[in-house]
């Protein structure tokens, strides 16, 4: 007497999963049943049609190629920007070499950046300078607090107005809404001899998560230049 044994385990259901790893498994698939890939109809995400493989293919593909020129498109106009700016800075940086008189430099600084980049107000001071530019407005109302300040910076403060010292040195401190200070130092890490103020109405102009490479390079630039009216041993 023979007894046969049927297997009463479930069958799991396909799921996509498995549908989807046997077409990538089988690339010659739709090769033999080309009339599957036809007929597949999916939804467009332009209206929510119906639409063919092909088709939503270069919807897909054309979805990309906007995207890329987005991309271009801004990459082109981001060069054009920088282009301008470096036009911008060659342009002060030329007042600072043909200033003649090393006590000129402050006022052309400030002046020139405010001409030359738009900023509506500037202003400059410097402490610990040789005794001949000592007793210059430049060189006057700085607190050992401000001075502390500077030197505490390790790159420009950029941000909204809090009622710093180095405000009340503006033509018009309460059009100040936002602002960019710089210190001025003869090398890395060396202490300050000087603040740079920048100041907007516009609150936007000078924002905390703005990039500060720009701004650091003016700083390195107006420093090497104000370094004439140091002392020298």
């Amino acid at each position: 007497m023979s007894t046969s044994f049927i297997d009463t385990q479930p069958i799991s259901p396909i799921t996509e999963e498995d549908i989807a790893n046997y077409l990538v498994q089988t690339p010659d698939f739709f090769e033999r049943h080309a009339e599957v890939l036809a007929s597949v109809q999916l939804s467009s995400p332009h209206g929510g049609r119906a639409v063919s493989l092909q088709e939503r293919q270069a919807e897909l593909l054309r979805d990309k190629i906007r995207g890329l020129e987005r991309k271009a498109s801004d990459m082109i106009r981001y060069g054009h920007e920088n282009m301008g700016i470096g036009d911008k800075l060659q342009g002060w940086t030329f007042g600072l070499l043909k200033a003649a008189d090393p006590g000129d430099l402050p006022t052309v600084i400030a002046r020139d950046l405010a001409l030359c980049f738009g900023v509506p107000q500037t202003a400059l001071r410097l402490w610990d300078v040789a005794p001949t530019w000592a007793s210059a407005p430049y060189a006057q109302g700085c607190s050992d607090d401000v001075k502390a300040f500077a030197t505490s910076l390790v790159q420009p403060y950029c941000g909204s107005n809090p009622g710093l010292e180095a405000v009340s040195w503006l033509d018009e401190p309460a059009e100040a809404k936002s602002l960019a200070l710089i210190a001025l130092r003869e090398e890395p890490g060396a202490p300050s001899f000087g603040m740079l103020v920048l100041a907007s109405p516009d609150v936007r102009r000078f924002q905390a998560d703005m990039g500060t490479d720009f701004l650091e390079r003016i700083g390195e630039l107006a420093s090497a230049a104000l370094s004439r009216l140091r002392p020298r041993a």
